[in-house]
């Protein structure tokens, strides 16, 4: 079995797996009552925003493992992690049905990723009017020019680009310079996966994007806080 077959299995069962999971929490919570947990959510933290001040903006990714890297932080406290690094707060999840966004929100979420790769195009569009209804505006994954293509025609205005192929698993930074030319000035533009310095960011921000998604880098440091801040100051010695 190619390796390419072997991965793209695994991302069959993630997806196989989140859906049953999703099915039975909307048994157990309908729609219904996260539209009344929405209406005690507290206030929207503007997502957009922070992802447009001029400077170099990260986005710091909580997970404890990864399908390519194994365990990457055990114990995993969440909550504590993200008082030291960030707000507003994403969902990066595989989104695909209403109910998620509902939830998302309920649970004081202000913006929520949304996969391309795994969306019917009917799909997208009707998630991403459903995030603006709401008050927040998704993160739009794309990889390839295609899916590049897709996101625009649907009415992305947050553009990410996952420099991992979620196929193979395998990181290029290189699909960020190659896509970032067809992302439109009036979009916010981030770059997704396998950064791990500021030289990486300072390369990146000058062709054009406006953000950038860390976690695996963050997430094996012994001091994820102290790890975000050496990514955003220059190293001594650097012009």
């Amino acid at each position: 079995m190619s390796a390419q077959t072997n991965t793209g299995a695994v991302l069959d069962r993630i997806l196989e797996a989140r859906r049953a999971e999703v099915d039975h929490r909307k048994r157990v919570l309908p729609e219904t009552a996260l539209r009344y947990g929405v209406k005690a959510a507290t206030p929207l933290r503007n997502f957009s925003l922070a992802l447009c001040r001029d400077t170099l903006n990260v986005l710091a990714e909580l997970k404890p493992a990864s399908p390519s890297r194994g365990i990457l932080r055990d114990p995993f406290d969440p909550a504590a992690l993200a008082e030291a690094l960030e707000l507003p707060v994403l969902r990066k999840d595989f989104i695909f049905d209403p109910w998620q966004v509902w939830e998302t929100r309920a649970n004081d979420g202000d913006s929520f990723l949304l996969i391309v790769s795994v969306l019917e195009d009917a799909l997208l569009g009707d998630l991403i009017a459903l995030g603006r209804e709401l008050g927040m505006e998704p993160l739009v994954e794309v990889h390839t020019a295609q899916e590049l293509d897709r996101a625009l025609a649907a009415g992305a205005r947050i553009v990410g680009v996952n420099n991992r192929n979620l196929k193979t698993l395998t990181v290029s930074v290189e699909a960020s310079f190659e896509l970032i030319g067809g992302i439109p000035d009036d979009c916010i533009a981030v770059s997704e996966s396998g950064l791990r310095t500021h030289d990486d960011l300072v390369k990146l921000r000058a062709a054009g994007f406006d953000a950038f998604l860390v976690g695996t880098h963050l997430m094996l440091s012994p001091d994820p806080a102290a790890a975000l801040s050496a990514l955003l100051i220059s190293p001594p010695g650097t012009p």
